[in-house]
């Protein structure tokens, strides 16, 4: 990776004002520092990713615990699902509205 060269506080100050956003000299000042050293950072972290070290999202292999779907006698009917419902109709629970009708 080619040497990159520091972040400047007049380039900090450009893009600033280019967001429309007000900065003290001391905010720049430190902000071109803090560019810099994150800079620095991924410069050092792109010369050990080679292409012999695979990309990981977690350090740790993952897997999916999930238990089997299994049907089962031991399901409510609809009549016991919905004997303490506040509300209902059409043999299903009725909610406010949440969203506009379209």
């Amino acid at each position: 990776m080619p040497s990159q060269t520091p972040i400047t506080t007049e380039e900090v100050a450009h893009l600033a004002d280019l967001a429309r956003i007000a900065m003290s000299d001391t905010e720049l000042d430190g902000l071109a520092g803090d560019l810099n050293t994150i800079l620095a950072n991924v410069a050092r972290v792109s010369e050990v990713a080679t292409d012999d070290v695979p990309a990981t999202s977690h350090p740790i292999p993952l897997v999916n615990v999930m238990r089997e779907d299994v049907v089962s006698d031991a399901v409510l009917s609809s009549e016991q699902a919905l004997s303490n419902a506040p509300k209902q109709a059409d043999d299903k629970f009725l909610v406010p509205q949440i969203l506009g009708e379209e």
